[in-house]
């Protein structure tokens, strides 16, 4: 005798509200965006130089550039937090998309670059004659917006595809992502690539026709900045919460285990691993204008490796927490380089140390222990 048994469905839907935030979370969250909107361009422009909440030109853009940092911190957790892929190569996806802002800075320039030519000022210099033809149209925003997000989107989908499809992971995986950003580095680093080798692009004029020096220039790119910044942090936390994240956190804790159930990783794997590239290839797009250079030394490992140590330190798989940990060592790198320059680089051999000894979670996983 047969006993039939009706087996719910299961689903990973969940409520818009469990899947992003709470309510406490939402108007926290709203609160903070609507503090910086509204407090930036008051302390930048509208506040007196002597007052004390006047925020300096060096002090906008040394947050705005730890913002970009936190992006791309941000970007990494999505694959190493959450999908289990250590990358030790998001420099490169981080300086495609610089040099592609970069390309439309300096074509920005125009006539009034040091040698007066329409070519940018190191191609005249190497006695270059013509554009080559992936200059073609690099003069135009909107093309190179798409560049921004093509360029780093289609180099990470083609590694993503022979490495995943090889099943390749762990160690090996990460020394390939860093000798794929050294091996790029090292192409950019030849002048005639066209890129301006070792120099790279710098002595930016204007953007969409401002000044790029001017205060109220700066003032928008920090906003863009930090709404880009808020709006990528809200992406990433809807789609981990999401039945994709519940799939990809799968493929990091059980990887054999959710394929005996009927799903191909592959397809997972390289939709994170390009989403992350896009948002680092976004973060060096922002950071450019406001630094003023990109060259190759952006690519070098060594950046790299800073990047997973801000993911580490703040605690990987949370999201807030590298956001966190990009501020935390950036802040200290920005004193110790100033007063103790001797130093810095020992102390970031020391955080590689100990953080994953005694504070495996980070600082948002210390946080949350001390709350129990």
């Amino acid at each position: 005798m047969s006993v039939a048994v009706s087996k719910a469905p299961v689903t990973f839907s969940l409520p818009i509200r469990q899947r992003l935030f709470g309510r406490t979370e939402w108007i926290a969250f709203g609160l903070v965006v609507g503090i910086v909107l509204a407090a930036t361009p008051i302390c930048s422009l509208a506040v007196p130089f002597s007052s004390p909440f006047y925020l300096s030109t060096y002090a906008l853009t040394l947050v705005g550039k730890i913002m970009c940092y936190a992006l791309v911190a941000l970007s990494l957790d999505l694959v190493w937090g959450y999908c289990g892929v250590l990358s030790l190569g998001h420099g490169l996806f981080f300086a495609l998309g610089g040099y592609a802002m970069g390309m439309y800075l300096m074509r920005s320039i125009g006539l009034d670059g040091v040698y007066h030519s329409p070519l940018p000022d190191f191609m005249v210099f190497l006695d270059w004659k013509a554009l080559p033809w992936f200059w073609q149209g690099s003069e135009h925003f909107l093309y190179a917006l798409l560049l921004i997000i093509i360029v780093p989107g289609a180099v990470a989908w083609t590694f993503g595809f022979f490495t995943f499809r090889s099943r390749v992971k762990g160690v090996y995986l990460s020394i390939m992502t860093q000798a794929m950003t050294f091996a790029a580095m090292l192409l950019f680093y030849r002048n005639e690539t066209g890129f301006g080798g070792n120099n790279g692009f710098t002595d930016f004029k204007r953007i969409l026709g401002f000044p790029i020096a001017a205060p109220g220039t700066r003032v928008c790119l920090f906003l863009l900045t930090f709404l880009v910044l808020a709006g990528s942090f809200l992406l990433c936390r809807f789609l981990v919460k999401s039945k994709l994240g519940r799939v990809v956190t799968a493929i990091r804790d059980t990887e054999s285990r959710l394929m005996f159930l009927g799903y191909n990783p592959l397809g997972y794997k390289l939709f994170v691993w390009t989403l992350s590239a896009v948002l680092c290839g976004i973060a060096g797009a922002l950071y450019v204008p406001q630094v003023g250079i990109i060259n190759p030394s952006e690519m070098s490992p060594t950046n790299s490796i800073e990047m997973a140590i801000w993911v580490a330190v703040g605690g990987r798989g949370t999201l807030l927490g590298p956001i966190l940990g990009a501020f935390l060592v950036n802040g200290a790198k920005s004193f110790l380089t100033v007063s103790f320059a001797e130093y810095w680089l020992f102390f970031l051999g020391a955080v590689f140390v100990i953080v994953p000894i005694y504070l495996p979670r980070g600082v948002i996983g210390l946080f949350r222990s001390t709350r129990k």
